[in-house]
């Protein structure tokens, strides 16, 4: 597989392009910052890299992680005309694509939450969180919902859903139609749902011949996430921390008793 012997060069375009921190709504598509990832192809290329990852580059509150679209590019970066210019420049150059596929959560402005927000019990796409009507958030939603890890900024997508998988699939489906991806890089795939990863990893398969699939992960048994019906690979958390000690000096040092 070409994953297997990949060299990944990873953009954050929010960042790299200069766009904004927020989100605002409004109409940036001309400014078309995307397409400064063009000076930078060569210069790839010339490092050696056969791969390059984008951070969440689709319509978002801030960041990224806090998705409001999944199938149109932010605004702040430009068009989606514009990132297909990009993956063939990319692709021509002889450099795969991998885009991050944030899939655990959204943000509080993705269209259906706000579909919620606005019609609470009534709303079509209730199911599609891990809410209770029973309570409430520092935002006064009027109902609980789960996020991740107690960001609230975050909302918890419920992974069994048929409606949100399929919602999901189809997203992966158009960016392989639309821009030609290689494969994904899974935020948080520690906190996926494995059916969900399962029925991924099948998608996987079928879309598009040796797309991969990397998952984040920091701690416990790596083959959870990473094996025939999950990701193909994951990232090594564990190695990781285990040379930071050599690297680093201590971050606490206890004073001498006197």
């Amino acid at each position: 597989m070409w994953f297997d012997d990949a060299t990944i060069y990873q953009i954050y375009p929010l960042g790299l392009c200069g766009a904004p921190l927020q989100n605002d709504g409004s109409d940036q598509t001309g400014e078309h910052r995307i397409l400064r990832v063009l000076d930078w192809v060569e210069h790839i290329k010339k490092l050696g890299a056969t791969c390059v990852l984008f951070n969440p580059l689709f319509d978002s509150d801030a960041h990224g992680y806090d998705t409001r679209d999944y199938n149109r590019v932010d605004p702040r970066l430009g068009t989606k005309e514009d990132f297909q210019a990009v993956c063939k420049a990319l692709h021509e150059a002889g450099i795969r694509v991998m885009l991050d596929g944030v899939f655990n959560h959204v943000g509080r402005g993705f269209w259906a939450f706000r579909d919620v927000q606005e019609k609470k019990w009534d709303s079509a796409y209730k199911d599609w969180f891990h809410i209770s009507f029973d309570g409430n958030t520092g935002y006064n939603d009027g109902f609980w919902y789960e996020a991740w890890e107690g960001c609230y900024e975050l909302v918890k997508l419920n992974l069994r859903n048929p409606a949100v998988k399929e919602h999901l699939f189809d997203a992966v489906r158009g960016w392989v139609r639309d821009y030609d991806i290689d494969g994904l890089r899974l935020d948080v795939a520690y906190c996926l749902d494995l059916d969900f990863l399962a029925e991924l990893r099948g998608l996987a398969n079928s879309i598009k011949p040796e797309f991969a699939l990397m998952g984040e992960t920091l701690h416990g048994d790596y083959n959870r996430w990473m094996n025939d019906r999950a990701c193909h690979a994951v990232t090594n958390m564990n190695a990781t921390r285990a040379c930071i000690p050599a690297l680093t000096p201590p971050i606490c040092t206890r004073l001498p008793i006197a």
